[in-house]
């Protein structure tokens, strides 16, 4: 387990690395206690019935994730945009984006559907495609940042971790043990996996730094749902929690637009950067 002369760890040390985070989080979920937000799913500020819509703001700020992730999904399917050379030097690399578009257009179902009528029922539909968007881009920056094999190999197996970990959400709110620390390793930890990849292995492609926007936004989004109340009660306008969804998607909306700008870089000159951040 060492460092290659240009100081890029080696793949047995990715390996290895890999190996003691996932079990590092296997360990705080069997160590650490049950994680429980002890608030009801539906405190959300802005309430107003407009157009005939409950909570209309906080429903109709999720068709930008209907548009853009049917949008990413339409182009990455499509024999010109596989083709192209800035956009995947293997085709096959345009699944985990597939995938993670997918998710984003479904968010726009569930989180539509959960905020016509929250509860807990309807958090898990909201829940559960945000997971398929994480671990898929998860997948895909494995891909892009250390080996395309291993990054298209992990993605069946990261969706379904995510997946899984929405369902024990809910399955221990029905057994009366809420305990949502798997759903936050998922979420929050997919975005710091991402961070760290990036900052460690440089992308095979132009635009690289794009992802930094992506996480910066995911952040601020956030921010914006924390402060849900205080930003509604700047002039009763709009809350926080509908900033968030529009913060949201134009993150996806930045990601996409990267998978467009992007060319491949050349080996000699990745070669010649590999130890620079992008």
């Amino acid at each position: 387990m060492r460092a290659t002369a240009t100081g890029a760890p080696t793949p047995a040390l990715v390996a290895w690395g890999g190996g003691l985070l996932a079990l590092a989080a296997v360990l705080a979920v069997v160590l650490l206690p049950p994680l429980s937000l002890q608030q009801p799913p539906g405190g959300f500020v802005d309430d107003r019935t407009l157009l005939g819509i409950p909570n209309c703001l906080d429903v109709v700020s999720n068709l930008p994730f209907l548009l853009i992730g049917a949008w990413g999904v339409w182009l990455l399917s499509r024999a010109d945009s596989v083709r192209r050379v800035g956009a995947f030097a293997d085709p096959g690399e345009r699944w985990p984006y597939i995938a993670c578009f997918a998710g984003v257009a479904l968010v726009a179902f569930g989180s539509g559907y959960f905020h016509l009528a929250p509860d807990g029922a309807r958090l898990l539909w909201d829940r559960l495609p945000m997971t398929v968007g994480f671990m898929s881009l998860v997948s895909a920056t494995i891909a892009e940042r250390i080996s395309a094999k291993a990054g298209l190999r992990l993605l069946a197996p990261l969706v379904l971790l995510g997946i899984g970990s929405a369902a024990y959400w809910r399955w221990s709110v029905l057994r009366g043990a809420e305990d949502l620390l798997p759903y936050a390793l998922v979420q929050y930890g997919s975005m710091a996996l991402i961070v760290l990849l990036c900052a460690v292995f440089r992308s095979r492609y132009t635009r690289g730094h794009d992802i930094f926007v992506v996480v910066g936004m995911y952040v601020a989004a956030k921010v914006f749902e924390v402060l849900d109340a205080p930003i509604y009660a700047l002039g009763g306008i709009v809350s926080g929690h509908t900033l968030k969804h529009l913060a949201a998607a134009v993150a996806v909306w930045w990601l996409l637009r990267m998978l467009l700008l992007r060319e491949r870089i050349e080996p000699a000159a990745a070669v010649a950067n590999e130890t620079r951040l992008v």
